[in-house]
Formats: structure tokens, sequence, C-alpha cells
């Protein structure tokens, strides 16, 4: 962004215009215009308490404003929201009437480029970087949260009592967050190694439980089925990162790692570890146990070996089970993919943050801030977030015998994902789930994915999640330049090191040699300066 479109930032806030029409009435009994701002109603009108009549708001008292409030709420979507079940919802139970201005994610990217120098943003939007979204706040462009927590119970107890790390890690140097986070929106397991039950059954192979017995579950495969590569991929060159975890060298900041041992960070591709997991794969592939064509199969291509008996075993997102059986039913109806334990001596898989304020949620500096932030905290309630994605019991949906959700108006579909409650109701809008309801279809697992999550979390076999770091612009810029050469030429080496049979502890030698050329050092310093602040803060 130029210096004079930020200046323009500065300069230009957005004013809601308030157009003469016929009125009616709001959920607070007060008159608005046809464009849903304010007329000139008595001001000692009175607005009915209705807090107890949609649960638990988390200290809010519903409506949220004394008088029609009009917001603009930029969003991803294809679908025209405001005349759908969650906007009138959200009328009828705040007093508020959002405009919802719905882009297509195609679109959305550069549509919010042009408006955020233009200056006229709308009340609330997302989809700026942390770097961005702090510089645009620093110029009082958009509001500093930390400034309102008073008013925003939800967002106090969630991010401020709860985590206090959170303005640690996502806000700036003076401590101002300017980002809404979101809440509890992960799985406990989206991706991880699969294995076809069925043909270890019909050969009575037991699922491995280390990487010793995983080895010779393979060996024995590739002695039945001497034309299959029993271990496939698809991923490429980040099966180095898919499979990180299991040495303990994965983290979210990859290629560099947080060592809980030593309280450093470092890079994973010049770790012991990171060798001996090349080793290992190494190994795999001398022997033809892991596919000749792992580095370049295509989707089509590794799933026409998952699915025959050419492949056995992968990694990969959890929904390839029932895709996987769904797809090859017909032919093959024993078919049966299923979750299996990690491989790697910590036999662990990456944990998926509780929170993450990186969808950029934000609300502009202008005379709607204070309604804006009220509705986002309420929206992060367990009533607001039961709105947002799940809907209204006994309108749209009610709970069955096992206490999921049904959609009698749905009920002709063949299935009933977020996705279509996007599109009837204006449902799980990117950037308005902000503590997303368990007991929505989201969390409907099906037997194999639910296996899969029971699976892990009764095992507790979870890496340590790295601190998540606050870093200035100038770093960001540093790992960025640093980053792009350090990952080529270590994807370059990794590939080489497992295809070439004379490659060995001389090329890994020369392969440090060549990291340190590349900037590694410098690379990690940057993340043990950034901890350095992380941990004086705390």
């Amino acid at each position: 962004m130029s210096k004079r479109l930020l200046s323009m930032t500065l300069i230009l806030v957005l004013v809601g215009t308030l157009l003469a029409g016929c009125g009616s009435k709001n959920a607070g009994g007060k008159e608005t215009n046809s464009s849903g701002g304010a007329t000139n109603a008595p001001s000692n009108t009175v607005v009915e308490d209705i807090t107890n009549e949609y649960g638990d708001t988390g200290g809010l008292k519903l409506p949220l404003v004394d008088k029609p409030t009009k917001l603009t709420w930029m969003v991803v979507s294809e679908t025209p929201l405001n005349d759908k079940l969650v906007a009138k919802e959200i009328e009828k139970r705040t007093g508020i009437t959002v405009d919802f201005q719905h882009y297509s994610p195609a679109t959305f990217q550069d549509k919010l480029r042009l408006i955020v120098a233009s200056g006229k943003l709308p009340d609330i939007f997302h989809g700026l970087k942390r770097d961005e979204l702090k510089r645009i706040g620093q110029q009082k462009a958009v509001v500093a949260i930390n400034d309102y927590v008073d008013m925003l119970p939800n967002f106090k107890r969630l991010y401020v009592d709860e985590n206090p790390w959170v303005v640690n890690s996502y806000g700036d140097e003076n401590n101002n967050i300017y980002t809404w986070p979101v809440y509890n929106m992960n799985r406990d397991v989206n991706h991880g190694m699969m294995y076809r039950k069925d043909i270890f059954d019909k050969h009575d192979i037991p699922e491995w439980t280390n990487t010793e017995e995983f080895y010779q579950a393979l060996k024995k495969l590739k002695e039945i089925y001497p034309d299959s590569y029993p271990m496939a991929s698809k991923t490429k060159e980040t099966i180095f990162k898919d499979l990180s975890y299991g040495w303990g060298i994965g983290g979210a900041s990859y290629p560099a790692i947080y060592s809980e041992s030593d309280k450093t960070w470092k890079l994973a591709g010049v770790q012991p570890e990171h060798k001996e997991m090349l080793d290992f794969l190494k190994k795999l592939y001398n022997e033809g146990l892991l596919d000749q064509e792992f580095l370049t199969d295509t989707t089509d291509s590794w799933t026409a070996k998952m699915t025959t008996d050419k492949a056995f075993v992968t990694w990969d997102w959890i929904g390839r089970l029932d895709l996987f059986y769904n797809q090859v039913s017909s032919q093959y109806p024993e078919y049966d993919l299923r979750y299996a334990n990690p491989i790697g001596p910590t036999g662990n898989i990456r944990t998926l943050p509780l929170i993450n304020a990186d969808f950029g949620i934000t609300v502009a500096n202008n005379e709607n801030k204070e309604a804006a932030l009220k509705l986002l905290d309420y929206l992060t309630s367990p009533s607001g977030s039961e709105l947002i994605t799940l809907g209204v019991e006994g309108v749209n949906f009610n709970f069955d015998e096992n206490g999921k959700p049904v959609y009698p108006e749905l009920a002709d579909l063949p299935s009933i994902e977020i996705k279509v409650l996007e599109e009837h109701y204006g449902m799980w809008i990117e950037g308005m789930y902000l503590n997303p309801d368990r007991r929505s279809v989201y969390y409907n697992y099906t037997e194999k994915e639910q296996e899969a999550q029971d699976k892990m979390v009764s095992a507790n076999k979870f890496e340590p999640e790295d601190p998540v770091l606050n870093l200035t612009e100038d770093e960001i810029a540093l790992i960025a330049e640093l980053q792009t050469s350090i990952e080529k030429s270590m994807n370059e080496f990794n590939s080489k090191y497992i295809l070439n049979k004379n490659y060995g502890d001389k090329e890994w030698a020369d392969w440090l040699v060549t990291a340190e050329k590349n900037g590694a050092s410098k690379y990690v310093e940057v993340f043990n300066q950034a901890q350095k602040r992380f941990e004086a803060n705390k």
C-alpha cells in the first residue's frame, strides 16, 4: 500500500447515510425508515429487555442498541444474505440491521484492497494480514478492541482473562489488538496416516504401533503384492512437512520450529531428527515400499493406486476415509480405509490451534464502532454462536434423540454441509463464525472420522503447539526473503537425498553448509528475537 493511500485511510471515515422513508417497527419497538436508519423517535422511548429469550449471551444485554442502527459488513459469500434467516434474526435480537456486502472468494481480496485504499471502510470486515491491520490500526482507521473490553464480556473472558497471551501475540508494540480472534473452530484431528484395514485384516497384518512395526507391515505387503508400492503420497515435497511432527520437528511456522527442550527456535531441515526421517524414507524408497513417484504423483494417479491393490498406506485429510469408499464401494464393497497411528519416534500429530486471529476480523473506527463491537461480542457468546452455526431451534432446525441438529426444510438433500446452511440461511459465513457451536453439522463426524478423533484424543498423541510470535514488519519481510531460498534448497536436497542411492553422511554435511550460506542462522535468529519479546511481555 502506498503512503498516499495510507494517508487517505487516515482522513476518510465511513459515515452512515440516513434516508427518509416510511417507518417500520424493529425488535425494540422503535421506528426505522426504509434504509434501516433511525427516525426521530421520542427520547423517552423504552427499549424492552429481551435478553432472557435467547439463551446465554455471556453477560450482554439484548437488544444491543437503544436506537435503530444499521451496519455494513463485508463478507466472503456468493449468496445474497440480507434476506436470510441470520440477518433477520440479528436485527430481531440486537436491534441492529446488517447490510451484508458479499463478494465471491475469487473477487473478495481485490475488492478489499480497493476499499481499504479508498478509506471508505465497512463497519466490519476481514481479510487483512496481521501487519497490514496493525498499520491501519495505528493510523486510527480501525478500532483497538482492547480499549472497549469493559463492554465486551465475551471477548474479555476468552482473550483477556482466560488467554492473556492473545494480545501479546496478535497486538502491536503498544498492546493494542485490532483483530477479533476465532475460538475453538478446529477439529482435533483433520489429517494423518491412513491404511487399508481390509487388506491388513485379510493378511493378518496388525496395525502398527511404532515406526518399526510400520516398516515390517509394508515389507509384508510388498511380499504379498510384489507389483505394489505399499506407501503412496500425493503431497509431493510437502510430505516432509506432513510427516515432521512424528519426528518432533513440525510446527505451524515450518520450517522454523520451536524446541521445547531448550526453548529456542531452529530450522527443521538441519536437525538430526530431519536426517533420521530422510533416512527412513530413503530406506522405504530403496526397498520399493514407498511409491517411486511419490514426489510427482497427482491426486488422480494417487487415487488410482490407493483405490486398487497398488498402494495401501498414505497421509491425507480424514474426509478421504469416506470419499474413497464412496468412490469404489460398488466395485470393492469390502474397501475399508481407516485412520492409523502416526509414524516417527514421537508418535504424534499436529496440535491444531484453539485460537486463531489470522482471519483479520476488525471494526472500522467510526460512529458505529461500539454497536459493531457489541455485535461481534454477541456472536461470540453461546447464544450468538448457536445462531451463526446451528440456526434457530424450532424455526429452521431441531435436535434429534442423539442431540444432532436436523433441518426439516432440507430433508430431501443427501447431506447437510455448512455450504448448504450458508446458501439457505446465511449461516457459516466466513468472517462471521467467531466461536462455533460444537453441536453444528461441521462436527458431525462419520463413523470413520469419529474413530480418528477418538483414537488421537484418547491417546493424547499431539505435539506441543509452538508459541504464536508477534513479528514486526521488518522481521516479516526478512523471513519472507530468506524462507523462499531456504525452502527451495531444502526441498531439492530432501529429494536428492532420497532418490540418489549414493547420498549419505557426506552429502548431509554438505547440506548443512549450504543451508547456512542460504541464511539459516539469520532466519532462526528472527524467531528467537521475537521469542525474547514474547517472554518479556508475559
